[in-house]
């Protein structure tokens, strides 16, 4: 009897399935929530494999095709406001809609609960978004969540950049809580990870000197009101 064989969409499709380093070492899981707990925040190199990384890179390269990012503000709601002397990167949020969206959304998932398991964090959802800058892109220095606002608690912050070279800039800076201390300066290369607490570590993007890209999310506290997820406050 002859068989099918799946179209290359189905193989690339199933191959995101297959477990990658993230997912499928819980020794490396428990590192990371571990120095979370500790230090507040934590950065691991090829967390992500080549075929992966590949495939995130093209369904941005598509979104960015078909002019489906925007300019990202800061603020929210009735806050929110677009400042160029501020950020200057380019965004589009994640979805289920699309396999490879739908499969960096599941690691993710599994993330989440390895946090919760090490930390006891309650950390209820991720939301997330592609991050694109052009040549001088950059974000000043900020908090991603003001302490209190229980709405993000962990930062998460995926790259996309193959061939990043030291002089290419554009690196991830962490800082100490009062700002008195750089606690690390991140290289946006290809599927390496920062992972950070939002309300605690002040951080910055340096400006880069060619198109950088990255996956940036959180991870939420629940923070319903009247079975309203995260209301504005």
């Amino acid at each position: 009897m002859a068989t099918t064989r799946p179209s290359p969409e189905q193989e690339a499709e199933a191959a995101l399935t297959v477990p990658l380093p993230l997912v499928g070492e819980a020794e490396l899981l428990e590192q990371a929530a571990d120095a979370l707990g500790r230090n507040g925040w934590w950065h691991g190199t090829q967390m992500l494999d080549s075929a992966q990384v590949a495939a995130l890179i093209e369904e941005l390269d598509a979104l960015r095709e078909a002019d489906r990012l925007h300019r990202a503000g800061i603020g929210r709601e009735l806050d929110f406001q677009i400042d160029s002397d501020i950020r200057r990167d380019r965004i589009v949020w994640l979805n289920r809609q699309r396999p490879v969206q739908s499969a960096f959304l599941d690691q993710m998932e599994r993330l989440r609960l390895a946090l919760n398991r090490r930390l006891f964090l309650g950390l209820f959802e991720f939301e997330g978004h592609f991050a694109h800058y052009p040549p001088g892109g950059f974000y000043k220095r900020h908090l991603d969540s003001f302490r209190g606002a229980a709405n993000r608690l962990v930062s998460v912050v995926v790259y996309l950049n193959r061939d990043w070279q030291a002089g290419d800039s554009g690196e991830l800076v962490l800082f100490s809580e009062d700002e008195s201390e750089t606690l690390a300066v991140i290289e946006p290369r290809a599927g390496s990870m920062a992972l950070f607490l939002s309300e605690e570590i002040p951080h910055e993007v340096r400006p880069a000197h060619k198109d950088r890209s990255s996956i940036a999310g959180w991870f939420r506290l629940n923070a319903s009101i009247d079975g309203q997820i995260d209301p504005p406050r």
